[in-house]
């Protein structure tokens, strides 16, 4: 996130204490309730805006640490077998998680996973990664390399999790 994104406040009667905020598209959705002064709700939207936004701008990998990232990963989890051609974010997969052509080695990982927690990304490019020397597919073969992963099987649960409900983009109290 580069440009600091439009903030949209949302007053709600439903609310009576708690203040949530989001990434929604490109902007900042933040609720507060509909009774809160304008000077609290002044001070509450730039703390909040300013969470969303360190958490949004502190995790996100270049392609040149994501390709530094696979190297370790390939080196210290998969002993070397991995062909890594290349390894690039890209924005135009929203069914899947990443993609591998397995005759170069090369690597794309959706942009979606941009936020998610470290063992996560590296339980994927794991993955990805053992497609560029296990043939077969997801055989038992491949999944015995793919869960070398640390904590495999956590982010196999933090993915489904992620898949079905979205991403938990907010920072809030009660």
């Amino acid at each position: 996130m580069q440009v600091p994104p439009q903030v949209e406040v949302i007053r709600s009667a439903r609310r009576s204490k708690t203040v949530s905020a989001r990434l929604v598209d490109d902007r900042i959705q933040v609720r507060v309730p509909a009774r809160m002064s304008r000077a609290d709700e002044q001070k509450v939207v730039a703390e909040l805006v300013a969470k969303v936004m360190a958490k949004h701008t502190a995790s996100s990998y270049t392609d040149e640490e994501l390709q530094a990232r696979a190297e370790r990963l390939n080196r210290d989890v998969l002993d070397g077998r991995a062909r890594i051609g290349s390894i690039r974010w890209v924005t135009n997969q929203n069914r899947r998680w990443g993609s591998c052509t397995t005759a170069t080695g090369d690597i794309r990982i959706s942009h979606r996973l941009q936020q998610v927690p470290d063992y996560v990304l590296d339980s994927v490019i794991v993955h990805e990664l053992v497609h560029t020397f296990v043939a077969d597919g997801h055989s038992a073969t491949f999944w015995a390399f793919a869960d070398r992963a640390p904590q495999a099987e956590r982010a196999k649960g933090y993915l489904e999790a992620y898949q079905r409900f979205g991403p938990q983009e907010s920072a809030g109290s009660n």
